[in-house]
């Protein structure tokens, strides 16, 4: 589907690249829930944005398998992975690499620089709120320009690159807020919650026997860069983009579509960044659907995971309780569907 959105492409072709988009798709979820039992919303919803060429950010409190996903995700990619383990002491030069100064076998020494854990195809950042806003932001180049800048030395990034941070939602001791810049670099936000009972049996027979199950290698980088433009691809009807932009627009206070909940309870809504966003994850629900353009139905289903990370409530709205969430779905009830603009 390299020229899907034009009228004269071949249907064929069209179709043999959206179901290859399928078909790696599914295979990746089928070996990721090998080891992953359950969760299947937040599987799909980190396939999607990998296939999106964005970031994820995974909330969660410990023990849900976090950690594991992202491992296993790796696991089932022929790409490079390395685990930064976010602590108060971790410092930005620990994440992007440093200059190093080195002896020459020739005699003299040399400035070298010597990568960090960030240079890898996919980057687990593990607790990311227990390092300094300090450290934090070293991952804001690296996460927006794929590049990282050491000595005033700017460096490329390995392609694919993607960012899966978790966090811990509760144990708020010792820990450091995101920036709301840092936050709005995640393409999306996923609720990572308790499994079912009848999960609880599945997670215990794989854990607590003899063997646990270990994800195969299923695609490479070059496969991920072509789903990304296969992606990219996939043409939005603008009463579709009329509906991001409108639910978007919603969730800013000042806004005259903004329902009365936003009025009262947020303080900063979604920028461009969140329709953008949109679009993205939509096209990725509507390849997996099997259809060649995005609709309304895709959007909504996208609105929770890319717009609850960026609204921020205010002082009323935290006195009340509100949760971004109930936001979202207070604009999604307020905003129909465009037929027509």
């Amino acid at each position: 589907m390299s020229q899907s959105a034009s009228p004269t492409v071949d249907p064929a072709l069209a179709h043999a690249e959206v179901e290859k988009f399928r078909s790696v798709m599914e295979a990746l979820r089928q070996e990721i829930q090998r080891v992953i039992v359950g969760q299947d919303e937040i599987v799909m919803g980190v396939l999607a944005t990998l296939a999106a060429d964005g970031h994820v950010l995974l909330e969660g409190v410990p023990g849900l398998a976090k950690t594991l996903l992202v491992r296993t995700l790796a696991d089932t990619l022929s790409l490079s992975f390395s685990r930064i383990q976010f602590t108060p002491d971790l410092m930005p030069a620990d994440i992007v690499g440093t200059m190093v100064l080195r002896e020459r076998e020739a005699g003299g020494h040399e400035l070298r620089f010597e990568e960090g854990p960030i240079s890898a195809h996919i980057v687990l950042a593990d607790e990311i709120n227990r390092a300094t806003p300090k450290t934090q932001s070293a991952l804001l180049e690296a996460m927006q320009e794929r590049t990282v800048t050491v000595a005033r030395r700017t460096m490329p990034l390995p392609s694919p690159f993607i960012v899966l941070a978790t966090q811990n939602p509760v144990e708020q001791e010792g820990t450091y807020p995101l920036p709301e810049a840092q936050v709005d670099r995640f393409l999306v936000k996923l609720l990572v919650g308790y499994p079912k009972e009848s999960e609880y049996h599945a997670i215990l027979e794989r854990t607590t026997g003899q063997a646990s199950e270990r994800a195969r290698p299923v695609a490479d980088g070059n496969t991920v860069l072509e789903l990304r433009r296969t992606l990219r691809a996939v043409p939005v009807p603008e009463q579709v983009r009329t509906l991001a932009i409108r639910l978007v627009r919603a969730t800013q206070p000042d806004s005259e579509l903004a329902p009365e909940v936003v009025q009262k309870c947020v303080a900063l809504g979604a920028s461009p960044r969140g329709a953008q966003a949109l679009l993205l994850i939509a096209k990725a629900y509507a390849l997996l659907a099997g259809r060649y353009a995005v609709s309304c139905e895709d959007i909504r289903a996208a609105a929770l995971p890319v717009l609850r990370h960026r609204i921020v409530l205010s002082f009323r709205g935290r006195s009340e309780r509100r949760s971004p969430d109930d936001i979202v779905r207070a604009v999604l009830a307020t905003i129909p569907d465009t037929a027509g603009v």
